[in-house]
């Protein structure tokens, strides 16, 4: 799996240009999501966030932003809906009927999100015996 990087030009409290680095990347079969603040001006540092949990909208912007959306399908039919339903609901924390709205995307456009969501996703189905591709 390949994290991803992106740039955010922010303000520090000293007043100067400064810059937040988000990442999202998949460690230990889950996926997470960091950000670290610099500014040279005054040489504060810091990381503002590591964890194993849904990136924020500005973080997911970001990275959406830097190196647009990927796409994951599924390839060929499925005999059952029911393994895709299954991961679906587990790995994104929906309720069933969503699970089936997203499964029917998947069948047909696809879903999008950034490279690790769909990555991470995308593993997790062919892991329950789901045929997916990711399109980059």
């Amino acid at each position: 799996m390949t994290g991803r990087t992106a740039e955010i030009a922010v303000r520090c409290a000293c007043g100067s240009a400064a810059v937040r680095r988000v990442n999202q990347f998949v460690l230990h079969d889950e996926l997470w999501w960091d950000a670290e603040f610099s500014c040279d001006a005054c040489g504060a540092h810091l990381c503002e966030h590591a964890g194993a949990e849904p990136a924020p909208d500005d973080v997911r912007a970001a990275l959406l932003a830097a190196h647009g959306p990927v796409r994951l399908r599924l390839v060929g039919p499925l005999p059952s809906r029911l393994p895709a339903l299954k991961v679906v609901r587990e790995v994104l924390s929906v309720p069933l009927p969503r699970a089936g709205e997203l499964v029917e995307e998947l069948s047909r456009e696809g879903l999008e999100g950034t490279a690790a969501e769909m990555e991470f996703l995308g593993d997790r189905l062919r892991r329950g015996g789901v045929p997916v591709d990711v399109d980059r």
